[in-house]
C-alpha cells in the first residue's frame, strides 16, 4: 500500500504536538509430519526470552528447529535449551527457513502483525503474543490474511487467561439470560506509567544488541537502554534489565514493559493487559467491527500512549442481542460500580456487564450475579442451563499444536482477536483526535475526520514491508 503522499500516524502525532494539540502454499503441517518421530511441529521460536519462557514447556514437546532474537545472549541461553535449531537474529530470514510448520512470536509489539503475516504468508500456523497488532490497519491485516488461509493454518493469540472456565461460564450466563437483554459492557485494567517524552539516548547499543533490527519497521531513534529496563507496574519504578537473561533474578510482579508506551512501539494498556481484560468482555458478544468510538482521558502527548484514559465503541446488533456499547478503562479510570453490591475498584481487572435485569461484574477467575433490587432473586434464569463444554487439551498452548495437526480450529483464532484488538485500536485513535469517530468497517474509513482516517495506519522504514 503506497501511502507517501498521506501523513500517516506519526507524523499527524507529531504536528498535533506542534500546533498544541508471497507466495502463498500449503504448509508442511497440511500432511502434518508423517515421517517425523511423535508427529511433532518444527517451530521457529522469535523472541527467545522474558516471555517466550512461559512457552518453553509447550515448545519442548514439538521440534525447535529455529530460533530468532536481536540479543545475542538471549539467543544464546535459549540454544542451550534448544541446541538443535539454527540461529538468527533476523526474522524475515528465519522465516524462510524451508523445513518450518509453525512460528510462535514472542517480539515487542511492533513486530507482531509482520511476523504473523509474513508467517501466514508463507503458509504456517502461528502463536502470535498479544497485541496482535499496533494499528488498525495492521489488525485489519492480520484478520484478512487469517480468513484467506484458514482452511491451511491454525492461529492462536497469546491471551492465555481465556483458557479459564470462567470466560466460557460468563458467555453461558449472558446466553441463557442471567441479566437480561445486554446493553453496557465495561472491562478496565489498573496499570499506569509516568513517562513523559521518549528516553534519552544512552550511547551506543552494547555489542550483543542489535538496535537497528530491534527498531524494525518503526522510525530509527536513538538507542536507550531504558528499553530494556522493567518496571514495577503498581509503583512505575524501575526493577531490572532484560539484558540479564538469568529471569531467576528478576524480581516477583514486576515484568511490565518500558517500551511499550511509546507510540513508536507500543500502545502502553491496549496492548498489554488490555488484550486480556478486553477478552473477558468481548467473548461473550459475538461482535463485529464498531460503528463509532469516543474517549476521553488525561492531556494527549506525541511521545506516550496515555497512561489515564477510557474509551466507548457502539457495536452494532446481531441476531441474539441489540446495539451495545462497550468501554475500556485503565490507569485508575473506571466504571460506576453496580448499586452498592460490589466495589468494582477492588478489582485490578476486570469487565461488567450491564443488562435489563442486573449484572454481572467478574475478574479472570470469578464472576458475581447482582440483579436489580434489594433482594438477590435470580427465579428468571435457570442456573441449572449453563453448561460449560470440557475441554479435551490440558492448557492454551495444546489447544494451538493439536489446532496445527488436526482440525485448525482455537478459541483465539486471529479471525476473533483481530476484530478484538481492532476496536481497542480505533479507541485509541478516537483519544488522539479528542473527538467521536464515526466508522465504516468495510471500507476501514473514519467518515468525520480526516486526522482519525490517517491514524488507522502508519508508514514504515524502507525494508520492513507489513505484507510480505
Amino acid at each position: 500500500m503506497n501511502r507517501s503522499s498521506t501523513p500517516n500516524r506519526r507524523q499527524f502525532l507529531a504536528a498535533s504536538a506542534s500546533t498544541g494539540a508471497g507466495l502463498l502454499f500449503l504448509p508442511s503441517g497440511t500432511l502434518f509430519g508423517q515421517n517425523r518421530p511423535g508427529n511433532r511441529l518444527n517451530i521457529a521460536l522469535i523472541g527467545c526470552w522474558g516471555r517466550a519462557k512461559a512457552h518453553f514447556n509447550m515448545l519442548e514437546q514439538e521440534n525447535v528447529v529455529a530460533l530468532c532474537d536481536i540479543n545475542s545472549k538471549a539467543l544464546a541461553a535459549a540454544g542451550q535449551k534448544f541446541p538443535k535449531a539454527k540461529q538468527y537474529k533476523d526474522w524475515r530470514k528465519c522465516l524462510d527457513q524451508k523445513d518450518l510448520d509453525a512460528v510462535v512470536c514472542c517480539t515487542p509489539d511492533h513486530h507482531h502483525a509482520f511476523i504473523s503475516i509474513w508467517a501466514m504468508n508463507r503458509g504456517l500456523h502461528v502463536y502470535g503474543e498479544k497485541p496482535l497488532a499496533n494499528t488498525v490497519e495492521e489488525a485489519r491485516m492480520v484478520r484478512e490474511t487469517y480468513l484467506e488461509n484458514q482452511n491451511k493454518v491454525a492461529t492462536q493469540c497469546g491471551t492465555q487467561r481465556h483458557f479459564d472456565p470462567n470466560f466460557a461460564y460468563i458467555r453461558e450466563l449472558i446466553r441463557e439470560g442471567a441479566i437480561g437483554e445486554l446493553q453496557d459492557v465495561h472491562a478496565w485494567g489498573d496499570r499506569y506509567h509516568n513517562k513523559k517524552s521518549y528516553p534519552m539516548a544512552t550511547g551506543s547499543a552494547p555489542d550483543f544488541i542489535d538496535w537497528d533490527l530491534w527498531v524494525g519497521p518503526s522510525q530509527k531513534r536513538p538507542f536507550s537502554s531504558d528499553y530494556f529496563t522493567a518496571l514495577n507496574w503498581r509503583t512505575g519504578q524501575k526493577t531490572h534489565s532484560y539484558f540479564e537473561t538469568d529471569s531467576a533474578k528478576w524480581p516477583t510482579g514486576s515484568n511490565c514493559l518500558s517500551w511499550n508506551m511509546y507510540r513508536e512501539f507500543g500502545n502502553w494498556q491496549i496492548g498489554d493487559m488490555g488484550s486480556h481484560t478486553m477478552d473477558l468482555a468481548f467473548n461473550p458478544l459475538d461482535a463485529d467491527y464498531p460503528i463509532s468510538a469516543q474517549a476521553e482521558g488525561e492531556a494527549y502527548n506525541p511521545d506516550v500512549a496515555p497512561s489515564r484514559m477510557s474509551s466507548s465503541c457502539i457495536n452494532p446488533a446481531n441476531d441474539w442481542r441489540g446495539k451495545i456499547r462497550v468501554s475500556w478503562h485503565q490507569g485508575g479510570n473506571m466504571p460506576k460500580s453496580p448499586l452498592s453490591y460490589v466495589d468494582v475498584t477492588k478489582i485490578g481487572h476486570g469487565a461488567l456487564f450491564k443488562g435489563t435485569k442486573g449484572f454481572i461484574v467478574a475478574d479472570f477467575k470469578t464472576r458475581t450475579v447482582i440483579p436489580y433490587g434489594k433482594s438477590a432473586d435470580l427465579s428468571y434464569y435457570d442456573s441449572s442451563k449453563i453448561k460449560v463444554p470440557e475441554r479435551q487439551v490440558s492448557n492454551f498452548g495444546e489447544e494451538w499444536t493439536n489446532a496445527c495437526k488436526t482440525d485448525l480450529k482455537t478459541s483465539c483464532n486471529f479471525d476473533y482477536s483481530g476484530v478484538l484488538i481492532e476496536q481497542l485500536l480505533l479507541g485509541a485513535v478516537a483519544y488522539d483526535v479528542g473527538k467521536k469517530i464515526d466508522y465504516n468497517a468495510k471500507k476501514m474509513e473514519v467518515t468525520n475526520s480526516p486526522e482519525a482516517n490517517r491514524l488507522l495506519r502508519e508508514e514504515y522504514r524502507k525494508g520492513w514491508a507489513l505484507n510480505g
